[in-house]
């Protein structure tokens, strides 16, 4: 027999063998499937019928399907009829409501935000009013998104929210019409630095519309204006639809450039997405800002930027999801969002920082330093997988301190902000005002405001060490609270320019909204400011794009 016949032969038996393995495996797993759900389906109809005491067979079976699901991965869950509304606000970027955004302080459901044109904001709902009833139901013991399940239902159908205002004794009702609410991604595009010269696009999820959206925002932003950059502004964006992520890309970079690439365990997964559209702005100087927030869809866009050197990404090290979920609708209106691939961006590398051992519920393991690949961009810069999108420059976000945490966690700047609105038609103080905030100050003096330092904690210890006894140490103990005491209220004034910039967003939003709100933060936001400073040194910019720095 030839030499070639020979290797005919053997190639011939080895894919034969191939078939063979795959004909055998997939019968082992159709019947392992077969074997276990005859299991499982006996031990739940006996435990649902016999157990000593009654059991409700719906939530049961519910806690065996999440328990399930929950040794995957954090992402694979069952979505039930209540919260398929978020679903269809991801997938078709709207659901039927009445304009609210609704969320908890100090214990209750108040409203955080009426959306501008619909229903809730026509009849005068305003940010703070706290939540009585909705449709007569208390909600008291609720949570803010099972309040916001009642409020949202069918289109053109009415709801009745029962109100409470500051300043006004009685509740309030207002019966509103719900109605298709478009959801938009982008909250907020405008002119920022001192010459007006720089683009700023604030991005707050990726849902259906998103690339037109930005594509909209850039048009606005260039018609009549010389910019010198752009800042995409990605921090807290959780993600969403993959192909939006890559519309967003395509909007800055060439046609037919590779932005992401889905790997999974069944083929029809496996999948190459790329830039398709003649780009708005291939040249524009362009600065992403992102945080430990900035996941999934997010990272892809600032990655893509990053590995094509296209953008200078500034901020803290993004969350690290690199996998794709798809939702696959089931009976009675529920749906299983699975986890079916990992996507790797143009360097080759995966943002993913958390492998799943799939041995108890959610248990992972971070992937250590020391196991990061090496990758290179397009112009040879180094970058590294298993850990989210690290930013070219590190912006430090700034902590709050003691005194501003525990004013916000008392919600007084929220409660003096009702109070304001409610005996002020319009805000006619500047930032910084004396008046302002002397009135601020009172009104936190007027509540009896407390908080507790770590140096009064210590000696708190220390007294109640002492057991009460008298004496020297005693006296020294007294000395020091009063030191503390009068530091603490010098904080008022030490701290003042970071409390009045909290107090003064908190107002704006009661009269301008959650746009002139970010329009009003924006000249204070330290990652904005350096971001423009960046793109106004063209040397830096290039500098760092090159692997110079």
């Amino acid at each position: 027999m030839s030499k070639m016949r020979k290797f005919i032969v053997a190639g011939f038996l080895a894919l034969t063998s191939l078939a063979l393995l795959g004909v055998v495996r997939n019968p082992d797993i159709y019947f392992l499937i077969k074997k276990n759900f005859t299991i499982f389906s006996e031990v739940y109809r006996t435990v649902s019928l016999e157990y000593v005491d009654e059991v409700d067979p719906e939530k049961l079976m519910r806690k065996g399907i999440d328990a399930m699901l929950e040794s995957l991965d954090p992402y694979t869950v069952m979505v039930d009829e209540a919260q398929q509304q978020n679903m269809e606000i991801i997938s078709r970027g709207s659901y039927g409501g009445v304009g609210l955004d609704v969320g908890f302080r100090g214990g209750q459901i108040v409203v955080v935000a009426p959306i501008e044109g619909y229903s809730a904001h026509r009849k005068g709902i305003r940010a703070g009013d706290v939540i009585r009833k909705v449709d007569g139901v208390s909600v008291e013991d609720l949570m803010p998104e099972e309040v916001q399940e009642l409020i949202d239902g069918e289109l053109g159908s009415t709801v009745t929210l029962t109100i409470k205002r500051y300043g006004i004794d009685s509740p309030i009702k207002f019966e509103l019409e719900r109605q298709r609410v478009e959801v938009k991604n982008v909250g907020y595009a405008g002119l920022v630095g001192d010459a007006n010269n720089m683009g700023y696009i604030l991005l707050n999820r990726f849902s259906k519309g998103t690339a037109d959206e930005v594509r909209k925002a850039i048009e606005d932003l260039t018609t009549n204006n010389q910019l010198d950059g752009i800042i995409l502004d990605l921090r807290n964006n959780p993600g969403g639809l993959l192909e939006e992520a890559v519309g967003i890309v395509d909007k800055f970079i060439p046609q037919n450039q590779m932005v992401v690439e889905t790997r999974g365990r069944q083929s029809k997964h496996n999948n190459i997405f790329a830039t398709e559209e003649t780009p708005v702005l291939p040249d524009m100087p362009l600065a992403v800002l992102q945080n430990g927030g900035s996941a999934s869809a997010s990272e892809i866009v600032a990655g893509a930027f990053q590995d094509y050197d296209r953008a200078v990404i500034m901020g803290e090290q993004s969350f690290g999801k690199g996998l794709v979920q798809t939702v696959t609708q089931l009976s009675y209106n529920t749906a299983l969002k699975m986890t079916i691939s990992r996507y790797y961006i143009p360097s080759g590398r995966s943002i993913q920082s958390i492998t799943y051992t799939h041995d108890d519920a959610n248990s992972a393991v971070v992937k250590p330093d020391s196991l990061r690949k090496e990758f290179k961009t397009r112009n040879g810069r180094t970058v590294y997988d298993g850990n989210g999108i690290a930013p070219d420059i590190k912006v430090d976000n700034k902590e709050p301190s003691l005194l501003e945490t525990s004013l916000l966690r008392e919600n007084l700047f929220f409660d003096f902000a009702n109070q304001y609105a409610a005996t002020h038609d319009s805000l006619s103080e500047p930032f910084g005002s004396d008046a302002l905030y002397d009135e601020f100050t009172a009104f936190v003096s007027e509540k009896d405001f407390q908080y507790q330092t770590p140096s009064e904690k210590h000696l708190a210890k220390i007294d109640s060490l002492l057991n009460g006894i008298e004496g020297e140490g005693k006296e020294h103990i007294q000395e020091l609270e009063s030191v503390i005491g009068e530091k603490k209220e010098q904080q008022f004034i030490r701290k003042r320019s970071d409390l009045e910039k909290r107090l003064y967003l908190e107002l704006i939003a009661r009269y301008k909204g959650q746009q002139g709100q970010t329009a009003a933060w924006l000249p204070h936001d330290k990652a904005v400011n350096e971001a423009i400073s960046m793109l106004q040194d063209n040397e830096q910019y290039n500098s760092i794009l090159a692997g110079s720095n």
